[in-house]
């Protein structure tokens, strides 16, 4: 077992080469393996594992800022989540609702000027979970220090559906020709339509897929996975996954 001395003594000097290296502007998150972590960790049922990933976001915010990331992307429930059972899916309603309505409110949220945007089908979204993103959105929407986007009732390949239905209803309405159409027209009809894509996806959990997260926007992006679960993820692993990215040369084709 690695003392706590040593634990801090090799996080600050990781910690101390990341900031000497380029940090990526925007870095998005799958954060997975709460229901592991309850079940093998906690040895609770699935919620309890659930209330600390919501925690884990709040420090993961902290680290963001620490190391001068300006954009957090978080997957926090896809379109295929809603056919998990519906008690689950309930519990994560209310988790999100209740969530949203204290970050709108955080103290710390208005004095880091953090803003907040959702991104995914609202149309899927219940009523009441609509109401705490309003009030989050409209209670940050003129902060520019640190943007936060949590993706909700999201999929990549629908994102770009309807991005492709938005084209063609310009096309059929006569304000742009098929010749018009190209890799800027199609981001501009994407959630992240004025971000710049993540540099740095990571994904939490041991697990090696992408999960419909992103597909258009991670075109360029690196990737780093980590067996760590979500709730489980400490800032030395953050470190390590910033570090990877440092240590890889971004060609983009060249």
């Amino acid at each position: 077992m690695v003392s706590t001395l040593s634990y801090t003594t090799y996080e600050k000097k990781l910690e101390k080469e990341v900031l000497s290296e380029p940090i990526p502007k925007h870095v998005a998150v799958i954060m997975d393996g709460n229901r592991r972590y309850a079940k093998e960790v906690l040895n609770s049922d699935i919620d309890a594992g659930h209330k600390k990933g919501g925690e884990k976001l709040k420090e993961v915010m902290d680290w963001c800022r620490k190391l001068d990331i300006e954009i957090l992307t978080v997957f926090a429930f896809s379109t295929e989540n809603f056919e998990r059972s519906d008690e689950e899916v309930d519990f994560l309603m209310d988790l999100l609702e209740s969530n949203l309505f204290k970050f709108a409110d955080d103290e710390r949220v208005h004095s880091g000027k953090i803003a907040l945007r959702v991104i995914g089908d609202r149309t899927l979204i219940p009523e009441r979970v609509l109401h705490a993103i309003e009030c989050a959105e409209s209670k940050t929407s003129d902060y520019t220090d640190f943007q936060l986007n949590v993706a909700i009732a999201y999929g990549g390949r629908q994102e770009i559906v309807k991005a492709v239905r938005e084209i063609a209803q310009n096309v059929k309405d006569g304000l742009m020709d098929v010749g018009d159409i190209d890799e800027q027209s199609i981001s501009n009809c994407l959630y992240t339509f004025d971000l710049p894509d993540p540099e740095l996806i990571l994904r939490t959990s041991g697990e090696f897929r992408i999960s419909n997260f992103l597909l258009w926007q991670l075109a360029y992006s690196e990737f780093y996975f980590t067996d760590v679960f979500w709730p489980g993820f400490r800032y030395v692993d953050f470190l390590r996954a910033v570090r990877a990215f440092q240590q890889r040369s971004r060609r983009f084709g060249h």
